[in-house]
């Protein structure tokens, strides 16, 4: 308990991520690598590949965010186009949001999900998709639905990680006006 009122004492700084937040990023990322289902990832990534990956994101005008406190990198989310570079899906984006481990239910992560829902209503996007590792990540699932994503699907048993099958739980929410209007190229 000392430690969480401690953290939320703290400020908690949002703010776009910056390459020298990478190092951050990657040793949070590294740790789901190992003990998490956040990723199904099992082979860590270089800085370099982390300094890559947040390049494309900014480069797609999506943006790319960390939680600070007292310096330290704490959090981080982002946006991608869903399904890549695949035409038909051009309006429609994935999400991520990760804490570093002893950071969770202080807040950090819906102060991070707020800007990003923020930072992508800026642009044409029409929906967000979340890809959540676990059925059991109740903390995600939760706080995805604070923001108004709903349960698209659950592909059960789709990863292997860490001694057990795990499902990959589908939601999504709307950006801007969904699909009750036509994008403006209308293509």
């Amino acid at each position: 308990m000392d430690k969480w009122v401690n953290a939320m004492e703290k400020d908690v700084i949002i703010r776009p991520s910056t390459e020298g937040d990478v190092q951050g990023i990657k040793d949070i990322y590294d740790y789901e690598i190992d003990h998490g289902l956040a990723t199904f990832d099992e082979v860590y990534r270089s800085l370099e590949s982390h300094l890559q990956k947040r390049k494309e994101v900014l480069e797609c005008g999506l943006p790319h965010f960390v939680a600070e406190i007292d310096g330290k990198v704490v959090g981080y989310c982002y946006a991608v186009k869903y399904r890549g570079e695949r035409f038909g899906y051009r309006y429609t984006l994935e999400n991520s949001v990760f804490l570093a481990q002893g950071y969770f239910r202080m807040g950090i992560g819906s102060r991070l999900m707020e800007k990003l829902i923020e930072g992508c209503e800026g642009g044409p996007w029409r929906q967000m998709i979340a890809v959540i590792g676990d059925s059991g990540n109740y903390g995600s699932i939760g706080l995805h639905e604070k923001f108004g994503f709903k349960q698209a699907g659950l592909l059960k048993s789709v990863g292997f990680k860490l001694g057990r099958w795990i499902d990959s739980v589908l939601m999504q929410r709307e950006l801007n006006q969904g699909d009750v209007t036509l994008p403006d190229d209308n293509n």
